[in-house]
């Protein structure tokens, strides 16, 4: 078969096979999600955790990260893309690795969560009292864990993102809370600012 009209000869295809394979092979190793048995999305690079929030955020500051809990759901599609298409992209999933510490937990998980005020609940539980209500969110925390006792709930993030952001905006969240612009400014008004 030749290459007119639009036709592609099988050397050209096995090149053009060939190609996006030397494409993925040079993919950070790191950038991989794969679904867990608890049928949840995971990087390899999130935090592996004994589920104590406070202890968590101290860690995460620590080592000059911010902390983050990301709520998934088995089965939820905007989680799957969100791993599979914002997290595989090498400049949002390296600007995100190298600069927080993410706890992933199951909107409708059992596993037992010590909150900063050190309650024990199960995730299922945790998340109700934080006003969690669908997949994916995530939470953003402050920088310490001073105060975060005596608050409730979502009075205790610095910003939340409800549901899944286009990547440019996903991204532009994480720059949001690592630069402190919730200090400044609501994101949206932060985010014009950056246009």
């Amino acid at each position: 078969m030749s290459r007119t009209n639009g036709a592609m000869t099988r050397r050209h295809a096995l090149a053009t096979i060939g190609i996006g394979i030397a494409t993925l092979r040079a993919m950070p190793a790191s950038a991989k999600a794969t679904l867990g048995d608890d049928g949840l999305y995971h990087m390899d690079w999130y935090l592996e955790s004994f589920l104590d929030v406070a202890e968590d955020l101290a860690g995460a500051t620590a080592k000059g990260k911010r902390f983050a809990i990301m709520w998934g759901l088995k089965g939820c599609p905007s989680c799957k893309r969100m791993h599979e298409v914002h997290m595989l992209d090498a400049k949002i999933e390296t600007y995100i690795r190298d600069n927080f510490e993410i706890l992933h937990l199951n909107h409708i998980g059992a596993r037992e969560v010590t909150d900063f005020d050190g309650r024990k609940r199960g995730e299922k539980a945790f998340g109700e009292a934080y006003g969690i209500r669908f997949t994916p969110t995530i939470q953003f925390f402050p920088e310490t864990v001073a105060g975060l006792a005596g608050k409730n709930g979502q009075a205790r993030e610095v910003a939340r993102m409800p549901g899944l952001l286009e990547p440019t905006e996903f991204l532009a969240m994480f720059r949001y809370v690592r630069e402190k612009g919730y200090e400044t400014a609501t994101f949206p008004e932060w985010l014009k600012k950056q246009a």
